[in-house]
């Protein structure tokens, strides 16, 4: 059984603030200060260029790669960190366009997280092979797929939309893709920790993600990528790094790809940023997914419930059945950006996504009942006294 009381003391949280925005950048885990020390005075500044080797420096993006295969329902040796998430979304979609040459559609959806279009985009142009990328609306996918037949190459998809927090039915579309033919990239960016996820009993063929947003890594932590075993050793990986190689250290003049996922490696591992997210995934081996869930809609709920009692002017952009639903919950309002910082300025912080999206994700290992109240409250207060309608609020920063 989880204790959330006891994972909310393992969280550095500012007083007198609700975040509601672990959904763009988990907060720091305690431990992780002392284990980025550690990192900086003990390996860095104690061993030097030794630490590669007796600090396990070469070893870690296998070795946290498994462990957070273990929240996505990977085999082991079938995940490795490492990069950023633009990376490995090129990654998995140029291997997978390889393995099926003839073909020359990539299907994705208009909620798609848009660097993912962008990287899509950009190696299509590089390819110069005719493929072309199209984007139906969410609900229409399954359907285009059918549409397309034996000439879609690849489905691509996040399988939580980043405004709306709609998800995906990962199963169902993943056996309608494969029944053409096609094979299937996940970005789990909004799934890695928010509830449970199972590559393998889907039959994922690729999945990739990023580690700062419920996985708690921090700011600018490290990407990871999982192959599903029966392709890892036909996958060729476009990017063909150094430590992707077989013998990164015969250095050799011609390159030959590593054994399995190793060969998703790219460049030099970020060791610093591996040592906090080491200590993030720390909090996960006391958490059972399962109860994370079960809170996490709990909460969700909640919140849904208290906003549209009291913000009659916010309408919920979410689905309104939980199953259907990431950890997140999204509201339109026109004046939204400058309502989200109404909020931020009184101590809840939840984002804001063009055009109109109010964004709030709902974290159980740091966010209860109180905080949902509280949260709620303050937020009806802002609303009908009308405090977001300040020229302060107004003013857009750079971040969103």
């Amino acid at each position: 059984m989880t204790d959330f009381k006891t994972t909310k003391k393992l969280f550095a949280l500012p007083e007198g603030v609700i975040y509601l925005d672990g959904n763009s950048l988990g907060p720091l885990p305690l431990a992780a200060q002392d284990r980025v020390a550690s990192c900086l005075r003990d390996e860095w500044g104690g061993m030097l260029i030794t630490g590669w080797n007796k600090a396990g420096w070469m070893d870690q993006p296998r070795a946290l790669g498994d462990r957070i295969g273990r929240l996505i329902g990977a085999a082991p040796g079938s995940t490795v960190v490492g990069d950023t998430l633009s990376i490995k979304v090129y990654q998995a979609l140029a291997s997978a366009l390889e393995l099926r040459p003839g073909r020359s559609v990539i299907l994705s959806d208009s909620g798609n997280f848009p660097t993912d279009l962008y990287m899509a985009e950009g190696l299509v142009r590089s390819l110069g092979q005719g493929h072309r990328i199209e984007t139906p609306a969410p609900e229409d996918v399954a359907a285009q797929i059918a549409a397309i037949g034996d000439d879609l190459a690849v489905l691509m998809l996040t399988e939580v939309d980043y405004r709306t927090g709609r998800r995906h039915d990962m199963a169902a579309l993943i056996r309608a893709a494969h029944e053409v033919g096609a094979l299937v990239i996940w970005d789990l960016a909004h799934s890695a920790g928010a509830f449970p996820v199972d590559v393998t009993g889907a039959d994922a063929d690729f999945a990739v993600g990023c580690t700062y947003k419920y996985l708690n890594g921090g700011p600018g932590a490290p990407a990871f990528i999982y192959v599903a075993p029966r392709l890892a050793d036909q996958a060729r990986p476009a990017l063909s790094g150094w430590l992707g190689h077989e013998a990164p250290f015969a250095f050799d003049r011609d390159y030959r790809p590593g054994d399995g996922i190793d060969r998703m490696r790219v460049g030099t591992p970020p060791v610093v940023q591996m040592a906090a997210l080491e200590a993030a995934l720390d909090v996960w081996d006391r958490v059972d997914m399962d109860a994370v869930r079960t809170q996490s809609v709990a909460l969700c709920e909640r919140f849904i419930a208290g906003v549209e009692a009291t913000c009659p002017d916010l309408r919920l952009a979410s689905p309104r059945n939980a199953a259907m639903r990431g950890s997140q919950v999204s509201f339109h309002f026109d004046n939204g950006y400058a309502a989200m910082q109404a909020l931020i300025a009184r101590g809840v912080i939840g984002d804001f996504r063009a055009p109109d999206i109010m964004r709030f994700g709902f974290t159980p290992l740091y966010i209860d009942e109180s905080d949902v109240d509280q949260a709620v409250a303050i937020l009806s207060d802002i609303m009908v006294n009308r405090l977001w309608d300040r020229p302060a609020y107004h003013t857009r920063a750079a971040v969103t």
